[in-house]
């Protein structure tokens, strides 16, 4: 019997929704700004936004202004860390509220990924 996957990404774009997106660090910003083929300052006026001390990515329509009209990441192979990251994120570490609203959220999981199999998994990518 083959052991269930713990978590497999399913491209399916949810996570890119929302009324937030993560910051953008100033190495980052730079990658993407080379990806595009724009300058820092076109980046920042296009795409970005700042919020106190944090830069990052603008919402437009209630999702990453980066999320496609194909469902996927117009920058994928240069996509902030925070986004390489989600949803196996160090913040549910210790919250398990926060990993259940994760996990109902997210179609990744597997459906009996416990709290404690997800916090190795995390703990691993840590590593």
């Amino acid at each position: 019997m083959k052991e269930e996957t713990l978590f497999e990404c399913k491209c399916c774009g949810h996570c890119c929704h929302g009324t937030a997106t993560v910051s953008v660090s100033a190495e980052e910003q730079q990658r993407i700004a080379h990806f595009l083929g724009v300058d820092q300052n076109e980046l920042t006026r296009q795409f970005l936004v700042k919020k106190g001390s944090r830069t990052e990515m603008k919402v437009v329509d209630g999702h990453c202004i980066f999320y496609g009209d194909d469902g996927l990441c117009r920058i994928h192979p240069v996509k902030p860390f925070h986004c390489k990251q989600w949803p196996l994120h160090p913040s549910i570490l210790g919250d398990v509220n926060a990993f259940e609203a994760i996990k109902k959220d997210c179609p990744g999981f597997g459906r009996n990924a416990s709290y404690e199999a997800i916090c190795r998994l995390v703990k691993e990518k840590l590593d």
